[in-house]
């Protein structure tokens, strides 16, 4: 499963909740980078310059990092991106590492939301956690890249059909309240996994 949504959409959030209710990993690639960046690695150090400045860290580096995860042991079971694939060049990626592994995914979910309202809930964010990459500016401009690239990534999607969409305003519960209605016929029959195991 993917998720998929604008800066400040809830996607964090509700992530850890559908991985929590259907038992399966959450894996972010924002929370990966920020934990590099806090240690000083080196991918922490060249994500962190893209980071600052609102800026996708590039395909090389994203995609590296995506398939190294997925050969991990507990994703056989299944697993939620959050954060990946941000450009139609990374869904292509990401297909050719799940067709090694006979997998593909069952569903993808894209939360909502008015940019104002976003730019609303990452400044507060900012006041509250002090985080350096959520000025006006950068919020704004992270806004405009994912209307710009992501936006193409949801129609490759919906063109497959599997794509969902979901409000992603209003309360925590009731948010997951629609995404768990919303998800709830795709996960009911999911694919079957391969005999190899993946």
């Amino acid at each position: 499963m993917l998720i998929i949504g604008p800066p400040g959409s809830g996607k964090g959030t509700q992530a850890e909740r559908i991985s929590e209710r259907l038992g399966v990993v959450a894996i972010s690639t924002g929370d990966i980078f920020r934990a590099n960046v806090r240690g000083g690695t080196p991918l922490g150090i060249e994500a962190g310059k893209y980071m600052d400045n609102g800026d996708f860290v590039p395909d090389s580096v994203t995609n590296e990092m995506v398939r190294n995860r997925l050969c991990q042991d507990d994703v056989d079971c299944g697993f939620l991106l959050d954060g990946y694939p941000r450009t139609t060049a990374q869904v292509d990626y990401l297909d050719a590492i799940l067709a090694k592994g006979e997998q593909k995914l069952d569903v993808v979910l894209q939360l909502t939301a008015d940019d104002e309202e976003l730019v609303t809930r990452l400044l507060g964010r900012a006041k509250e956690t002090g985080r350096s990459d959520d000025t006006e500016a950068v919020i704004r401009h992270r806004l405009d890249l994912y209307h710009e690239q992501t936006e193409a990534v949801v129609a490759k999607y919906s063109g497959r059909g599997i794509l969902t969409r979901v409000d992603g305003i209003g309360g925590i519960d009731d948010v997951t309240n629609r995404v768990m209605g919303s998800v709830a016929g795709a996960v009911a029959h999911p694919q079957v996994p391969a005999a190899s195991g993946r």
